[in-house]
């Protein structure tokens, strides 16, 4: 497939002064005039200026509310980190006649990068974008794992309601239905419907309150850790570190907390798509959200850079340890890596058919389990894997 159709190349005007030896600018090769060789690439940055999920009109003729752009001229300006660095800006993607056009366009792009191993950043444009984001894995044939970030959960039943305040339902509603797991982190009490809550519960999702990454942030870890896409809502990051989105809201992630977890997906050798969503340059007026989330896309990119492979678990890179309970499960087993210090936990299926699922964790779940006390982790693995 030629990709190239279906972006819009960048003006090079506007990123010619954003060459300097040492920043990531002179390292990411980008569309202007020759589209990038992406096959080659680890990651492949992509713009998506489209806003009718939040019931707008797409200003597609006006290129300085493209989110990307703005973000774009914050992040090339980042001194470049360790390691190497083999990144492609693909431009910005061609919005297709209507909304639904758009998804479609998203799933075949994130489909035929994840399918040669290079990781699509996408930069919108609405959360709803995110459904394109995950239909890029149908092709897969095999349950995928889903984390989102964000201050709502985004599954209303009112028919009326802008597409981005319910993508998560038309992901749970889409067949074939291929989502085994979905985190939420950061969510907001006040915001969320209790039904909507009491929905992911009776679905075995986890859902992590904004106070529970305050507390402590490293037990967001395994979940992200568990995930092949993450998308980010930047509503959920508090109004004094990302200005840039409305309705404005106080409370929130800190955008060093966004950071940390932007991090932990780059780490993840599972994790396969990042999607940040949401960014409305028109109210970012000295482009603080814009500098915010290209903190965030270096952390992801440095992250990326020091994946260990840790996944194959019969190797002697890991230790592998057995806990024993006196009823049902009658043993645990943990294994942890010698590298990372990264712990995982084995699921059994109640169905023998079914096998087993080797699921990330903590070192808090292996103290849980030593002290006799199931881990919450392995009743919801086990709940879905049925």
């Amino acid at each position: 497939m030629n990709l190239s159709i279906f972006f819009e190349p960048l003006n090079e005007d506007v990123f010619a002064a954003l060459n300097k030896p040492r920043t990531l600018g002179a390292y990411i090769t980008r569309f202007v005039s020759k589209f990038p060789d992406w096959r080659s690439a680890d990651i492949a940055i992509l713009g998506v200026n489209e806003t009718r999920g939040r019931g707008e009109t797409n200003e597609q003729d006006n290129p300085a509310a493209s989110p990307a752009r703005v973000v774009r001229k914050k992040l090339y300006n980042l001194n470049k980190g360790s390691g190497r660095c083999r990144i492609v800006d693909l431009g910005n993607l061609r919005p297709g006649i209507n909304l639904e056009d758009t998804y479609l366009r998203l799933k075949e792009i994130v489909e035929l990068l994840i399918s040669h191993n290079t990781i699509p950043v996408i930069i919108g444009g609405s959360h709803d974008l995110e459904y394109g984001q995950y239909m890029g894995y149908e092709h897969l044939d095999r349950v995928v794992n889903m984390v989102t970030v964000d201050s709502s959960v985004d599954m209303t039943e009112d028919e009326d309601a802008p597409a981005n305040k319910r993508q998560l339902r038309q992901i749970l509603m889409h067949e074939p239905n291929y989502l085994f797991s979905l985190g939420q982190i950061g969510y907001q009490s006040y915001l969320v419907e209790p039904e909507v809550m009491a929905t992911l519960e009776k679905l075995h999702f986890e859902a992590y309150r904004v106070g529970e990454v305050h507390r402590n942030i490293q037990e967001m870890e395994p979940v992200v850790r568990l995930a092949d896409l993450l998308t980010f809502d930047i509503s959920a990051i508090r109004f004094q570190d990302a200005p840039g989105y409305q309705p404005a809201n106080p409370f929130g992630l800190t955008g060093e907390e966004a950071c940390q977890l932007c991090w932990y997906a780059g780490m993840s050798d599972t994790l396969t798509s990042l999607g940040i969503y949401e960014y409305e340059p028109e109210l970012d007026e000295r482009e603080l959200t814009a500098a915010t989330i290209a903190t965030m896309i270096w952390y992801f990119i440095e992250g990326y850079y020091h994946r260990k492979n840790e996944i194959d678990f019969s190797s002697s890179k890991f230790t592998k340890y057995a806990v024993a309970f006196n009823e049902e499960p009658d043993r645990m087993t943990f294994y942890k890596s010698r590298q990372s210090e990264k712990w995982w936990l084995e699921v059994e299926s109640l169905s023998n058919e079914k096998g087993s699922r080797i699921v990330p964790c903590s070192y808090e779940d292996y103290l849980q389990a030593i002290n006799g006390e199931v881990p919450n982790r392995w009743i919801l693995t086990q709940a879905r894997i049925g």
